[in-house]
């Protein structure tokens, strides 16, 4: 996964990132712009404001943890192949540029190993500038970067912002049938999944039991190192 450039870039393990605003201000004609890379194990973000357009966030590995921050961004603004778990966060979807959609998640697993990205009781909705268009402006979930991209929306409030069909395809027919994506217990105007796609990676779940293996716990390891961070968290899922 090639990237340009970082604004942050964090390379370590046993980080803890508190209480920061961080910006690129390509603006939304400015390409790929990342604002923060996280690569590394136990890394905590938390209360944080990352702020760009397209590709904000690069989760790039390890195992991560974003609790009460903020994330703006446009196309694929949050992408990579990290383990990490958001919870408690606000995403933000800007304005793109005439002509593009709007697309929040880029999971980058190119093989069948335990990385992923999970947004737990997280809110997804149109900053100020976006509000007026999101009728004409279409917004997805996410789309597969990589053959067996794998993305968890968990107890979250979807916006009206989201487009009915909710994910997107990436290039053609790549990555369809391997990838795995699922909705479990949103909530919203847009957490209706009678619309969505029908593609053979797509799951609509209706027992927590089926995915306890996202939860901050299991996923991430979390009670193992998030106490020493002194990073609040919620171990399982709420319902």
């Amino acid at each position: 996964m090639y990237v340009l450039r970082a604004y942050v870039n964090i390379s370590a393990n046993d980080v803890l990132i508190k209480g920061i605003s961080i910006v690129n201000s390509a603006g939304s004609e400015g390409g790929q712009a990342v604002a923060l890379r996280t690569a590394g194990d136990n890394i905590a973000v938390y209360q944080c404001s990352i702020k760009g357009y397209q590709d904000t966030l690069l989760t790039a590995y390890g195992q991560q943890f974003f609790r009460e921050s903020e994330i703006y961004g446009t196309v694929d603004f949050i992408f990579g192949d990290a383990n990490v778990v958001f919870q408690n966060c606000m995403i933000y979807v800007r304005k793109p540029i005439h002509g593009q959609v709007n697309v929040i998640t880029a999971q980058g697993r190119g093989e069948p190993k335990k990385t992923g990205t999970v947004l737990h009781n997280c809110s997804i909705i149109a900053d100020k500038e976006l509000e007026p268009y999101t009728m004409e402006v279409k917004t997805f979930l996410g789309r597969p970067w990589l053959d067996y991209s794998q993305t968890i929306v968990v107890e979250c409030f979807l916006g009206d912002l989201i487009d009915p069909e909710g994910w997107l395809k990436f290039n053609g027919d790549v990555a369809l049938s391997t990838f795995y994506y699922v909705e479990y217990g949103n909530r919203g105007p847009r957490a209706d999944t009678k619309g969505r796609i029908t593609w053979p990676g797509y799951n609509i779940v209706n027992n927590s039991n089926d995915v306890q293996e996202y939860t901050v716990n299991r996923f991430i390891n979390g009670t193992n190192w998030l106490p020493r961070m002194g990073v609040p968290f919620v171990p399982r899922f709420i319902n």
